[in-house]
């Protein structure tokens, strides 16, 4: 692979994580971004229309041959986005209606450039095991899952001891599908 600066505009730091562990250098510059989107648009399509959105945005940090990386994942459970929780109630809830079901984690993702642009998405489904009362609660006491798609994090104790199986990969559960990001950096 070509040695291009990769900016990733992402305060996650799963995201960092993902990116670090793959080997893939990069620096770190961020905006805030409303993650608001139009109401018609398909629940599958969310995720990569907030990538390319955060892109756009940040468009003003490219100079010269830079690629910039952006990235938005959202948790799907019966047509139904559960997006980041508002507050302990919210979360409960969402991890309440996840509980014993499969959903689907949509993690879009824009590469671009000064002269090209890249929207893809990466999808797994997750089969969760029936989460009680008590562990919906200690979850959401221990690990604060506010800042999160859907109230949790794969790698944290839900993942670890409620899910019992993906179908997809791991990374792109976590907030980045790692795999078509390298593949598609290769071509960029």
């Amino acid at each position: 692979m070509q040695q291009r600066n990769l900016i990733l505009a992402s305060k996650s730091p799963r995201r960092k994580q993902l990116l670090e562990m793959a080997g893939i250098p990069f620096a770190i510059r961020t905006k805030d971004v409303e993650e608001d989107y139009p109401e018609e648009l398909a629940v599958m399509e969310v995720a990569p229309y907030l990538a390319k959105k955060k892109a756009n945005a940040c468009q003003d940090f490219l100079q010269g041959d830079d690629i910039l990386l952006s990235a938005d994942s959202v948790v799907i459970q019966a047509g139904v986005i559960y997006g980041k929780p508002k507050d302990r109630a919210d979360a409960k809830s969402i991890l309440s209606i996840l509980s014993g079901q499969m959903h689907t984690v949509v993690t879009g993702v824009c590469l671009l450039s000064k002269d090209k642009e890249s929207v893809f998405a990466g999808y797994s489904r997750v089969f969760f095991d029936e989460l009680s009362e008590a562990e919906i609660e200690y979850y959401i006491d221990t690990y604060k899952p506010y800042d999160k798609a859907g109230a949790y994090a794969i790698q944290e104790w839900i993942g670890l001891c409620k899910i019992n199986k993906i179908e997809g990969t791991y990374a792109n559960i976590m907030g980045l599908p790692v795999d078509l990001v390298y593949k598609e950096l290769q071509n960029f």
